[in-house]
């Protein structure tokens, strides 16, 4: 067996150069603003980073040997039914990987990783490792529980898909983590549990984005005719069959193909595997290797690798950064800051709005444009996106990546050459209405702006939004339930200028739902030549559309927050420009509104616990995270 490899050689060999007592020095060719957001964020989280690589120090020696780690008759239990694999796991002989996976039948993207694990035991016998299931994890699809019930439980999902993960990898039977999950909560949260055992390796493995179908402009356009009583509830649904139609990811850019992005910016898959569709040979080729890669990079080689290392500051701005530059979704506000967390690492949102306003915005996928992440990925794809921000110096090339010497790797696209998998240079853009260089970007900023004023913070996809409508100041009108809007809009009573109110949408309050149910409605009526603004505690996603909105409003209403003491009529200003959010009212007289009664059903009373322990949304709206104190 090849030798060990300590986890603190790899800690001291990658740390930062801000964990001596001299101050960061940024690399030679890094943008300013990079430079300083990172040496910021290192400098904040000095304690609490090193408190999380000293507990994985401790915990990676006690988990070194499986052998020395678990008794006989635990060893044996988890062994017990790994067949031909049971004398290589017993006896050591070679490293065994163990695989999370979020598979299920009702979620296209994740119904292909029912097939995966037969595979990966395979292919992991080519390199003289073994494979097995270490657990599985739910997996909520917010496409299907949209404008229901059940979205009330979607964002603490995250919570219990890192719990699950948590529990999957405590049986201490692995050297090195296959994650096998791509969209909303199930990526954040599989991070967060993994992080936990950060002294183990770790690979996310995609599925890949489904073949383009029905255009979204024309899926839009069918949803927008429904919302005004024009199109049938039969013709509605053809339209979205025809969108969403085979396995593999939702082919707009949302939360779950940000998801993949984030995942290429940080080094933690192979490079260029996001988006490749199911099904194809080189999907099976990306997967066969990334088993291979995962049996090369355990403390027992010469390559170690830890998830715990690979996640650092450097490559959580690098997630930030490709957030900002592709027009990803805004549910990473929330994300970013959760899964840094688990790794020690504390981020805000006035971190994400200073690299706003230094990154170019290089994309322009649906909703922020009419091209799929199919065209995307025929235009360059992150490939081309990666390689660019490189060169401007706006993404740190110095991070410890699963793959390659550094990011650089991550500026290709994999290829088939014959049958065997490779890596190719890019190119320029293939379409420069998808993808643009930083020279030439669609926008200047990134598009994901801080507002804040006496109405609290909140986050602005401007990215989504024409720069005509980034100022709204119009009477606001007051809504607790989203579907109380449409009935409004329904009665005619906001054919006008206004900005919709929607508040005791927070985590504390009913678990912060997106709120996909208004995009139709106000999109109606912008188009009608009103002023139109959404202003919420809730969420809105990677679904974020055209009309100006500010979301994820902290302090919530259900925590007294100004949104709670707002009232109908009261004048109301959203502007992208300032990064204001603010009413001319005089709220400090004012009681605020009672909070909702929460309602019982579809097991929302079982989340009564995260919802009561949930921070605010700027630290990632986690229950779990903050009972824990990370």
């Amino acid at each position: 067996m090849a030798r060990e490899i300590s986890f603190l050689i790899i800690l001291r060999a990658f740390a930062p150069a801000c964990e001596s007592d001299d101050a960061c020095l940024p690399m030679t060719n890094l943008h300013p603003a990079v430079a300083r957001v990172t040496d910021r964020i290192i400098e904040r989280s000095r304690d609490s980073r090193r408190r999380y690589l000293e507990l994985m120090e401790a915990e990676g020696a006690k988990h070194a040997d499986r052998n020395a780690a678990l008794p006989c008759s635990n060893l044996a239990h988890g062994f017990a039914a790994m067949g031909e694999d049971k004398a290589s796991i017993a006896g050591q002989s070679g490293p065994n990987i163990g695989v999370v996976s979020a598979y299920n039948d009702t979620i296209s993207s994740h119904q292909p990783f029912g097939a995966y694990p037969p595979l990966m035991k395979v292919w992991a016998r080519e390199v003289g490792a073994t494979a097995q299931v270490a657990g599985c994890t739910p997996a909520m699809c917010d496409g299907v529980t949209q404008g229901t019930d059940s979205m009330e439980l979607s964002l603490f999902s995250r919570d219990v898909i890192a719990l699950s993960t948590a529990v999957s990898l405590s049986h201490a039977m692995y050297d090195s983590v296959a994650m096998l999950g791509m969209c909303d909560k199930i990526v954040p949260g599989l991070l967060i549990g993994g992080l936990r055992f950060g002294f183990l390796p770790a690979i996310f493995i995609s599925a890949g984005a489904m073949p383009t179908g029905l255009s979204n402009k024309e899926k839009q356009r069918v949803r927008q005719l429904y919302a005004e009583g024009k199109a049938t509830r039969a013709e509605l649904l053809e339209s979205e069959a025809r969108s969403y139609h085979a396995p593999g990811v939702c082919t707009f850019y949302g939360t779950a193909n940000t998801n993949q992005m984030m995942l290429d910016l940080m080094g933690l898959a192979l490079p260029g595997s996001a988006f490749i569709n199911p099904g194809t040979p080189l999907r099976q080729a990306l997967t066969r290797a990334a088993v291979h890669r995962l049996a090369a990079i355990t403390r027992h080689g010469n390559d170690y690798r830890p998830l715990a290392r690979c996640v650092d500051e450097k490559a959580v701005v690098n997630a930030i950064v490709g957030l900002l530059a592709t027009g990803g979704s805004t549910n990473h506000a929330l994300h970013i800051p959760a899964f840094a967390r688990a790794a020690g690492i504390q981020v805000d949102w006035r971190d994400m709005d200073e690299l706003s306003a230094a990154v170019p915005l290089l994309a322009r996928v649906y909703p922020n444009g009419a091209s799929d992440v199919n065209h995307f990925q025929a235009a360059g794809g992150l490939g081309f996106v990666v390689r660019e921000l490189l060169d401007a110096g706006l993404a740190h090339r110095d991070i410890l990546t699963v793959f390659g010497e550094d990011l650089g790797a991550y500026t290709r696209e994999p290829w088939l050459d014959g049958e065997a998998l490779a890596w190719r240079e890019v190119g320029p853009a293939g379409d420069e209405t998808i993808l643009r260089p930083v020279a030439k970007p669609f926008m200047p900023d990134g598009g994901m702006r801080l507002v804040e004023g006496n109405l609290g913070r909140g986050t602005f996809k401007t990215s989504a939004v024409e720069p005509e409508r980034w100022t709204i100041e119009a009477p606001c009108r007051i809504f607790e339930r989203q579907e109380d809007v449409a009935g409004a809009f329904e009665a005619g009573e906001l054919d006008r200028d206004v900005v919709v109110v929607v508040r005791f949408q927070g985590p504390r309050a009913n678990g912060m739902p997106e709120l996909h149910k208004l995009t139709p409605v106000l999109g109606v009526l912008q188009d009608r030549g009103h002023k139109v603004a959404l202003v919420t505690d809730g969420r809105m996603s990677g679904a974020s559309g055209k009309v100006p909105a500010a979301i994820h409003v902290s302090p919530e209403a259900h925590s007294g927050g100004p949104l709670a003491r707002l009232r109908d009529g009261d004048v109301i200003t959203l502007c992208g420009n300032r990064g204001e959010l603010s009413t001319r009212a005089d709220l400090s007289a004012r009681e605020p509104a009672a909070t909702p009664e929460a309602k019982p059903g579809t097991a929302r009373e079982l989340f009564a616990m995260f919802r009561l322990g949930a921070d605010e949304a700027e630290k990632g709206g986690s229950a779990m995270l903050a009972m824990g104190a990370l």
